[in-house]
């Protein structure tokens, strides 16, 4: 036997049984713990974790059929082999089912005693591997999912780039609205993950806008019917661009076609209403819109102080935009996780 797999503990309230068991194992190299019931076996367990137990089912205080189910939620390395009187081989069954390695039946020959622990061990020794081999190969796995999304942000970085050299505003504003989304977020209590999709979403929302000619992005003057039309294909241009890279982002992936919907209904692409928008568009449909309005912008004009787009955001709530957003967007200034005067990046 291995030396890691050369200790056991034999639990038999019957001393006489106990120790033939024990001289058994022993002389077969083991180094062997005895008790004389479910209880005592608990307490050698909790001072000295055993890989084998052998232990009898009918005992005082606490049985056999206990001490397994106590055993196997307690220590799980444990392999337990039950002894069993003949009438008890149904029990002995059950026992299986509830995760013993096998079972002996009294009487029993010293040489089945061998053939089962033998085989009970090995059974511990290859759920031990395969534990071990799903560790590493999930460790793999993890490995190649953070080199995948790593060369999926690259990815996104370079269409970033590509539409920062089109139009040099949106990409400070892009950063914006990022921070400002995942303020929003935070304040409204969303769970990590959500927040993480938000913050990606902020920044490649309106990177379909790489599909919108230069001249209508740098228009210095007020956009034709036509041109705000153009223009206002970018949600859709974006989603199917990023569609593909954002498998693993679907929140992230609704921003950026939905972040021009309205609460109303009245927005675009697709004239969602109320809560069919994706909560994570509602929230960057404010970001959005204050950045925008805190920002210049050639076919805008003059940019609004803070103050005056605040109150546009108040006096859009529950037509443009969702009031619980809102609401959340105001406790973030108020508590300065919004800036009360934003950067410019």
């Amino acid at each position: 036997m291995v030396s890691e797999h050369a200790r056991c503990l034999v639990v038999d309230d019957e001393p006489r049984l106990r120790q033939v068991l024990v001289h058994l194992m022993q002389n077969d190299g083991f180094t062997c713990r005895e008790a004389g019931n479910g209880a005592e076996a608990l307490e050698i367990l909790q001072r000295e974790p055993m890989p084998l137990v052998l232990s009898d089912l009918r005992m005082p205080r606490i049985d056999g059929i206990e001490l397994l189910r106590q055993t196997r939620m307690r220590y799980p390395d444990t392999a337990v082999v039950m002894i069993t009187a003949v009438a008890d081989v149904e029990v002995a069954v059950s026992c299986l089912a509830m995760g013993a390695m096998d079972y002996l039946t009294k009487p029993f020959h010293l040489e089945e005693v061998r053939a089962r622990v033998t085989q009970a061990l090995e059974k511990r020794r290859l759920i031990l591997e395969n534990r071990d081999y799903q560790e590493r190969l999930e460790e793999r796995v993890a490995v190649q999912a953070r080199r995948l999304e790593e060369l999926f942000l690259a990815s996104v970085q370079s269409l970033a780039e590509a539409l920062e050299v089109k139009d040099p505003y949106t990409r400070g504003h892009s950063i914006r609205v990022s921070h400002l989304s995942s303020a929003i977020a935070r304040t409204m209590e969303l769970d990590i993950e959500m927040v993480r999709q938000i913050e990606l979403g902020g920044q490649v929302h309106d990177i379909g806008k790489i599909g919108v000619r230069e001249a209508v992005l740098n228009k210095p003057g007020a956009l034709t019917e036509e041109e705000y039309a153009h223009i206002m294909t970018h949600p859709l241009v974006g989603w199917r661009i990023l569609a593909p890279l954002l498998g693993e982002a679907p929140m992230a992936l609704n921003i950026v076609r939905s972040h021009h919907e309205r609460w109303d209904g009245r927005g675009m692409p697709d004239r969602l209403a109320g809560d069919a928008i994706p909560l994570e568009a509602r929230i960057t449909a404010v970001a959005d819109s204050f950045d925008a309005m805190t920002s210049g912008r050639p076919y805008r004009g003059a940019q609004m102080g803070i103050a005056d787009a605040i109150a546009e955001v108040e006096r859009c709530s529950g037509t443009q935009f969702d009031p619980a957003v809102v609401r959340a967007f105001l406790a973030a200034i108020e508590s300065g996780a919004i800036p009360a005067a934003v950067p410019a990046i």
